[in-house]
């Protein structure tokens, strides 16, 4: 008899195998649909195949960097208006604790340390 740990586990690791099947599966489909797309742009256009499906990819390309281009502008767009908020990012707010946490060392390291006794004067 099999243990729930065990029915999870295998659980996961199918839900896993059909995953990697479906992006195989999503990624053949996309080449066939490129393939067939300059297949017929080429019949229409009198152009080789090889020459559309460059086409092609050069504008994929260009897409994928254009769609990149404006995530980083999106980000900075936030970052700009988070600054204008007076609110702090994740990375300024660790930075923050850290330098907090050195501090409070040193501090602890000063105050344990033993208070040297002046010396009194001879009578």
């Amino acid at each position: 008899m099999t243990s729930r740990a065990d029915q999870s586990q295998s659980g996961q690791l199918e839900s896993l195998k059909r995953l990697a099947l479906a992006v195989v599966g999503a990624v053949a489909l996309t080449a066939d649909r490129t393939d067939e797309l300059a297949d017929t742009l080429a019949e229409r256009g009198g152009l080789s195949r090889d020459e559309v499906r460059g086409w092609i990819d050069d504008a994929t390309a260009r897409w994928r960097g254009d769609a990149v281009r404006v995530g980083e502008r999106a980000g900075a767009t936030l970052h700009g208006a988070l600054r204008e908020l007076g609110l702090v990012t994740r990375d300024e707010w660790d930075e923050l604790e850290l330098r907090i946490a050195q501090l409070e060392h040193r501090l602890r390291l000063v105050e344990s340390r033993p208070r040297a006794v002046p010396p009194t004067a001879p009578d």
